[in-house]
């Protein structure tokens, strides 16, 4: 890979898409939300790019703060009972926190490759 085609890549934006944020072109995930040992394209290791419980931390703010004012609208909307509420936002949390948790992990990881540079073997 030459020196120009690595400048043309946002690693922020190849992570979050679940790409190496060397290449832009290997898996960064092996399985849901383990972090593959190396990119296959490039050889990055990204064994030391792991974040552990930062993004799970992120998508439960995020999402708590979406839900409780979803909920509390359409409690003053519709006013509908305790259980049809449990009927909305159960499946709400959990399909939107399986969606959101590897893009967001995604982009810490992307994050961190792109301004930890100095802990990186090929920073200059």
């Amino acid at each position: 890979m030459t020196e120009g085609s690595a400048q043309n890549i946002s690693p922020v934006r190849a992570a979050l898409t679940g790409h190496c944020p060397a290449c832009g072109k290997g898996k960064l995930f092996q399985g849901y939300l383990k972090v593959a040992g190396r990119c296959s394209v490039c050889g990055l290791d990204l064994s030391g790019y792991e974040n552990a419980d930062g993004p799970a931390v992120f998508v439960m703010l995020l999402m708590g703060f979406v839900v409780v004012g979803l909920a509390l609208i359409v409690e003053v909307k519709y006013q509908p009972p305790f259980w049809l509420h449990g009927l909305l936002w159960v499946p709400f949390i959990l399909l939107s926190t399986y969606f959101l948790l590897p893009p967001l992990k995604g982009w810490l990881i992307g994050v961190n490759y792109k301004y930890r540079r100095e802990q990186r073997d090929d920073a200059p």
